[in-house]
């Protein structure tokens, strides 16, 4: 699996993927996670009571996320025989993988093996990034698709998913969906705000009116497809609006816009370093 070490290294609040799946899995239940990284969601599952087994193939995040975990396995995802380091193990009440399946050669066939390692009443929790937000969009019609250090357009990102295609990526792995919720930002929110500038008042008006095209993020809990739950379609559901931002945030995430990514993520990991409580 591709990665760069630290780079989901990312503060949590409510309108994030981490905090909706550590609300989907509940506390105290006995968590396999894939792909932690350096432990963005490990550590609030481990604050909020659950043991957690994880599987992470960078040997740097594993030094980091242990302080978190029952256990960690140097796994590679994208390798066919993967669940034999899990042999040990039993079963899992929930298995979660926070943005990971996208940086995965064949990510249906490593959902496909998931359902074997859940116990009967176990669930999977999935977050994905939506490429359909009006954001990559804009990026498309100003004849650019260019890939970039983290985002939706994560240069280690090998598959895409739209809503219709996060809905059968799960059926065909004999899953259903049972709860569901979207990480939804305005263009302006994002790393395409530049891009989406660029576009005309009527273009962007346009875009604007797709039902889907602020979902930045989806999240979905699943169980095998005979297993209780009423099953959810993706398409059938409303998407809130974006959170309301303050004056002094879309200024500056309007200067932000004009600086690469590059120099974002520099300036964000200095201003932690000098006030890491806020």
């Amino acid at each position: 699996m591709a990665h760069e070490p630290h780079k989901y290294e990312y503060r949590v609040h409510s309108n994030t993927a981490a905090a909706k799946i550590v609300r989907m899995v509940g506390p105290d239940k006995r968590v396999l996670e894939l792909g932690p990284g350096p432990g963005a969601i490990t550590r609030l599952l481990h604050e909020n009571g659950c043991q957690v087994t994880a599987l992470e193939v960078d040997p740097t995040a594993i030094e980091i996320v242990s302080q978190y975990c029952d256990r960690v396995v140097s796994c590679d995802l994208n390798a066919p025989d993967w669940p034999n380091s899990l042999a040990d193990r039993g079963r899992f009440d929930a298995i979660v993988a926070g943005d990971v399946l996208e940086h995965l050669y064949d990510p249906w066939a490593t959902l496909g093996k998931l359902p074997s390692l859940l116990d009967d009443d176990g669930c999977i929790i999935l977050s994905l990034p939506h490429i359909g937000h009006i954001g990559a969009i804009s990026s498309l019609l100003n004849g650019d698709f260019e890939y970039q250090p983290w985002g939706l357009l994560d240069k280690t990102h090998i598959r895409f998913f739209g809503v219709n295609s996060i809905q059968r990526l799960l059926e065909g792995g004999d899953l259903k969906i049972i709860d569901a919720d979207f990480v939804v930002k305005a263009p302006e929110q994002t790393e395409f705000a530049k891009s989406w500038r660029r576009l005309t008042n009527e273009m962007q008006a346009l875009l604007s009116a797709t039902p889907f095209g602020t979902i930045y993020q989806v999240v979905v809990k699943a169980v095998p497809r005979d297993a209780f739950g009423q099953p959810l379609q993706l398409a059938d559901l409303a998407v809130p609006p974006p959170p309301a931002t303050s004056w002094q945030s879309r200024l500056r995430n309007y200067l932000l816009s004009f600086l690469s990514l590059e120099s974002r993520t520099r300036l964000a990991r200095a201003y932690r370093s000098v006030f890491p409580w806020r």
